[in-house]
């Protein structure tokens, strides 16, 4: 890696967090600085701007969890256990030990719906990814008999996504994270009834 990239990947490891608990709008350049140790010229010497900086954090922070989501996946020998692996990965995620604050595809695509076109976009783009992700896995559950064929892989793959965002949102919400245990608790019912 050459000098670049590393004091590239520094900042992208510095501030991922810091986008993803504060949203674009709320992460000013004086705390990726703070965060950094760096100058505003070392910052915009190795990104053009706060744009490509929130950005390559949104991606920094996804590839995390998508690579942890993967790595768990491929250890899993029953497609039921894969599907479980979403709510497992989850909850480390709400406790910070995945990420700091929180789902990355969540708070993105709250926080730029309507004032960041790009981020909106590359948080869409993450939440098909998962769907088509998710609906691979049922499809090979059905194709070895794992899952019963009467069930629509697309509709699962949304109810799976929906119950994990929906519960985090409605924890960190509440402050009760005993709201996201009911709801897990109720979807991984849902992944074991698909027999």
């Amino acid at each position: 890696m050459t000098k670049a990239e590393k004091t590239r990947n520094f900042i992208l490891e510095k501030t991922a967090p810091i986008f993803n608990m504060k949203g674009y709008a709320g992460t000013s350049l004086n705390d990726i600085t703070a965060a950094t140790g760096l100058t505003k010229g070392s910052i915009y010497g190795n990104f053009s701007n706060k744009d490509e900086v929130a950005l390559a954090a949104f991606d920094y922070n996804l590839h995390n969890i998508v690579s942890r989501v993967e790595k768990e996946i491929n250890r899993q020998k029953e497609v039921k256990g894969k599907l479980l692996v979403y709510v497992n990965i989850y909850q480390h995620l709400l406790s910070g030990v995945v990420a700091e604050g929180g789902c990355p595809i969540l708070n993105t695509a709250i926080d730029a719906d309507d004032t960041h076109p790009e981020l909106k976009a590359r948080a869409l783009k993450a939440v098909s990814g998962w769907k088509n992700r998710i609906m691979q896995l049922v499809e090979a559950g059905i194709a070895s008999k794992e899952i019963n064929t009467d069930h629509n892989p697309e509709q699962i793959a949304l109810t799976i996504i929906a119950m994990i965002e929906g519960g985090i949102m409605i924890s960190r919400l509440t402050a009760k994270p005993a709201y996201w245990n009911l709801i897990m608790d109720s979807l991984k019912k849902y992944v074991n009834s698909l027999g």
